[in-house]
């Protein structure tokens, strides 16, 4: 059973203490408060644990300051909706995460050398994103394959994120103790940036690591889901992960493996968007890249990676993961599937039109078709009038949401 608080209460201790008094009435139950960042205001919980099921919900609900009371009714006791609870929204380092915003993480799947880290960033720099990935630790199938430059490269890719305006770097973590070496790499550069902690595909079911990830506030975390597991086992790991105290979570889609994908790298399950939103409270993120892994042209000239990304925008993704490189032709890790650093002003403005699209669709369905309309042809005119070149990511804007702030779509 969760009990949610109405957002306007300034200091909950009174009905807090209330709550859990109530609770210790019943035997086998015990109350826990949380606290979350919603997508517009703090939100407080209760969540009573144990034997709940004959445990009434009038009584807790009668009380001054509780908005409702939800019985839990899936497994995912702090992620899931629950029919009703607020979504989990929050911001980090100036840049806002949610379900209304659009993140857009460009950048290098494994981090080579400092020049093609101070090109990506300076591009993305050009075209006004905030957010990138760079792969530090890089857990390979072959124990011969390129793993990664590790701590090495740390202090340059904070330093060049600081110099270039870059926010959040998603970083994954393979070992425990690498989350310490990104804390202190980030401390030693004077925290010029922010790092999102990365959980892989290998290592969706890492369950020490997943705890590891949870008990640490540092950092948010985007989660992929499990390449050879299914939907319900990746969102328990999520799970696992808030049940460690850190719910700053993102969902992220990178395809599933099997060769009824074929001829693309994996299996595109971007039509399991709106599940996650429905079941969860957590934003959704897609990688193109690793689910197509090529850099295909379909007959209308788009590559394939750019159609990746609207199916998955038009599901109600939030977030994109992409593979940015200099020289694909000489990266070490998954060059295959890398855009160049001139495709990046196009896939920004893909993305944008996408987004913006998605909620015109939404909102036409729900009965404000005309007013999106007009409200769309506005933003284009205001990308032609500013040469369609440069869209503010991570800025603070109007309408479509694009790097956790509002934008302008192309």
């Amino acid at each position: 059973m969760i009990i949610l608080l109405k957002p306007e209460i300034d200091q909950p201790g009174e009905i807090l203490r209330s709550i859990i008094s109530m609770a210790q009435r019943y035997d086998g139950v015990w109350a826990k408060p949380y606290s979350y960042s919603g997508r517009d205001c703090g939100i407080t919980e209760v969540h009573l644990i144990g034997s709940t099921r004959t445990v009434p919900t009038q009584p807790f609900a009668a009380l001054p300051g509780v908005l409702r009371v939800l019985r839990v009714s899936a497994k995912y006791r702090l992620i899931g909706r629950h029919g009703g609870a607020e979504p989990l929204g929050f911001e980090y380092n100036g840049v806002s995460f949610g379900r209304e915003t659009l993140n857009v993480f460009a950048g290098l799947c494994a981090v080579d050398t400092r020049e093609h880290v101070a090109r990506t960033m300076a591009a993305l720099a050009e075209n006004g994103v905030v957010t990138t990935r760079m792969g530090a630790y890089k857990p390979r199938t072959s124990p011969y394959d390129f793993q990664g430059l590790g701590a090495e490269c740390l202090p340059y890719v904070f330093e060049l994120a600081g110099k270039h305006g870059i926010r959040v770097i998603a970083i994954e973590a393979t070992h425990a103790r690498q989350i310490d070496e990104l804390r202190s790499a980030l401390e030693n550069a004077g925290n010029p940036t922010g790092v999102m902690l990365q959980v892989g595909t290998r290592n969706a079911q890492n369950f020490e690591l997943l705890k590891a990830i949870g008990q640490q506030r540092d950092f948010p975390v985007l989660f992929k889901r499990g390449m050879g597991i299914t939907l319900e086992e990746s969102l328990n790991a999520c799970e696992y992960v808030a049940s460690e105290g850190n719910p700053r979570i993102v969902f992220c889609f990178r395809g599933v493996r099997t060769h009824l994908g074929d001829p693309h790298r994996n299996l595109l399950d971007f039509g399991l968007v709106p599940v996650v939103l429905r079941q969860t409270r957590l934003a959704v993120c897609i990688d193109p890249s690793h689910s197509v892994g090529r850099m295909d042209l379909a007959p209308d000239g788009l590559p394939d990676i750019f159609h990746a990304v609207g199916q998955g925008l038009i599901a109600g993704a939030s977030m994109v993961l992409v593979d940015f490189h200099p020289e694909p032709k000489v990266a070490l890790c998954d060059g295959p599937q890398a855009l160049t650093l001139d495709q990046l002003p196009r896939l920004v403005r893909y993305a944008a039109t996408a987004r913006a699209a998605y909620e015109s669709l939404v909102a036409a369905h729900n009965g404000a078709g005309a007013d999106t309309r007009l409200q769309k042809e506005s933003h284009m005119e205001q990308a032609d009038a500013a040469g369609r070149s440069r869209l503010p990511f991570g800025r603070a804007r109007s309408s479509v949401s694009i790097t956790g702030s509002r934008a302008a779509a192309p």
